[in-house]
């Protein structure tokens, strides 16, 4: 019997990675019974052609649907799409929810005049600030941030993920030329991207396992407590023991050393304002019994 990693999952079979080869398998019958279901990046036990087991994970995305992730590129257009800070957060409380390291890269800031692109350079410092690695170049794939990139991806299980149209297959074919991934142009009429990637498999960049998955046009991934909710915003996080209350919320408690933060600057603007529809989002859920 061997180990190894699931590379790809297509039409019910799994390629699956082992000691340098890939091996095409199918599920076992019995996987439907359990309700297992195999996605890209698990580890798994195979002999034969099939699947035998699906070894523990460590962590799961649901969109994309890639198991064993260290780190997540969120590719996040300046432009068309039109930056969205709230799509952004949305993303990262994702990730930070399971213990994913995020990087932020800015892409198609090529496209933007002067004053865009410092709009978007001062957004950027402002996450860079929070403790995320940015990167944002007015030229989106120039060759030294591309090398930087490389460094801190390598020896990794990577996600790329973001918006349709964000430009994660362009900035993977900028990584590994070699890959010749297929993209496409933003629909003028529907301000939306036509879906280039249709199926989620792990491409060997320079030592790092990189998912090149579908994108989407949102992101509803809601389902951490209110309790849990500031845990996820770390520059909250950090702030909450200088709070009065112990599980202060900072929204309506007083002496809330989040809101002192917020008032002198400290804190984005945006970030808090998408705290607060989050909080508002989460709370109003109904319970899933099906969970």
């Amino acid at each position: 019997m061997k180990e190894g990693i699931i590379q790809q999952s297509l039409s019910g079979f799994y390629d699956v990675i082992s000691d340098g080869e890939i091996y095409r398998t199918r599920g076992r019958g019995n996987f439907r019974k359990k309700k297992i279901k195999p996605i890209v990046g698990d580890a798994v036990e195979f002999e034969d052609g099939y699947l035998l087991k699906v070894l523990p994970r460590r962590n799961s995305l649901v969109r994309p649907p890639v198991a064993n992730v260290d780190a997540a590129v969120v590719v996040t257009a300046a432009v068309q799409p039109d930056f969205s800070p709230n799509l952004l957060d949305r993303q990262l409380i994702a990730l930070e929810r399971q213990d994913i390291t995020p990087l932020i890269y800015f892409s198609k800031t090529d496209l933007l005049d002067p004053a865009g692109y410092q709009r978007i350079a001062a957004v950027a410092a402002g996450y860079r600030q929070i403790g995320y690695p940015v990167f944002c170049n007015q030229q989106p794939f120039d060759e030294d941030q591309l090398a930087a990139l490389k460094v801190q991806l390598k020896n990794k299980t990577v996600t790329m993920m973001g918006q349709t149209g964000a430009g994660k297959s362009t900035l993977l074919n900028h990584l590994a030329p070699d890959l010749h991934l297929a993209t496409g142009e933003i629909s003028q009429a529907l301000k939306r991207g036509r879906h280039t990637t249709r199926k989620v498999s792990l491409l060997n960049v320079d030592g790092a396992l990189i998912a090149d998955t579908p994108g989407f046009s949102s992101y509803e991934t809601f389902d951490m407590t209110v309790e849990e909710l500031p845990q996820l915003f770390p520059e909250m996080a950090r702030l909450a023991p200088e709070c009065k209350f112990r599980g202060c919320l900072h929204i309506k408690e007083p002496h809330c050393a989040v809101k002192a933060a917020l008032e002198n600057g400290i804190i984005m603007n945006s970030r808090y304002d998408d705290y607060l529809q989050f909080h508002e989002l989460i709370a109003n859920q109904k319970p899933n019994y099906k969970k």
